[in-house]
């Protein structure tokens, strides 16, 4: 099997993995000088030298355009680093139990938005109301104006009040989590793009070459 040496770290790998400085991007080169000095367009590196270059000028640039990297920015790099899928560390990261006082809020503030919930408070108060002025004659344990059901209702508003609010609370820690999960995603995807096109380019350039040997060798 033929084989090249790198100019960077100054080992042996297959042909097929040989990339010449001329076809790097600019910005990628630059990198690649600043721990290389000496190395320019007429010197060759291995691919997975040159993919270790790739991430750490896509930290570097993140570093630069988000003035510091977040925890979803790491995230996002580890996983683009380790070529795994992100969807694994989201769907870690939903795995927390919400606890009792969350889940009843959230079952409260169901339940007190549905048409269930208005049908049957509406019938409670019709109810209430009937018995009250047709089978007790206004004389029974709530007469006219129904202070007892005003009190009742009242009771049922301040309490229903911070419980809707706890669940809007909620829904908006939701949102906000749905919100730094698609914006991980669309980052992992954004240099998962930029890396195959650069897979593509290497390709291309690499059959370009093959092309030429090709054609000097049947030219001889």
């Amino acid at each position: 099997m033929r084989q090249f040496k790198s100019d960077v770290s100054q080992k042996l790998y297959p042909v097929r993995e040989q990339v010449s400085g001329g076809s790097i991007r600019p910005a990628i080169l630059d990198k690649i000088k600043e721990s290389h000095p000496t190395f320019n367009e007429d010197s060759l590196i291995a691919l997975q030298e040159l993919n270790q270059f790739r991430e750490k000028y896509i930290s570097d640039y993140l570093s630069q355009e988000l003035k510091a990297i977040s925890n979803l920015e790491k995230t996002v790099l580890e996983k683009f680093n380790e070529r795994t899928t992100i969807s694994d560390k989201l769907e870690d990261d939903t795995a927390d139990v919400p606890t009792f006082g969350q889940r009843m809020a959230d079952h409260v503030a169901t339940f007190g938005g549905s048409w269930t919930f208005i049908i049957y408070f509406g019938l409670f108060l019709v109810l209430w109301i009937s018995i009250n002025v047709f089978v007790f004659y206004n004389k029974g344990f709530d007469p006219y104006p129904f202070i007892l059901l005003n009190l009742l209702l009242s009771c049922i508003a301040a309490i229903q009040a911070p419980v809707i609010m706890m669940s809007q609370n909620r829904q908006d820690t939701k949102d906000r989590d749905r919100s730094k999960k698609d914006y991980m995603i669309n980052l992992k995807a954004e240099l998962e793009i930029k890396a195959l096109h650069e897979k593509i380019d290497h390709l291309i350039i690499y059959q370009q070459e093959q092309l030429l040997e090709i054609q000097k060798c049947r030219s001889r």
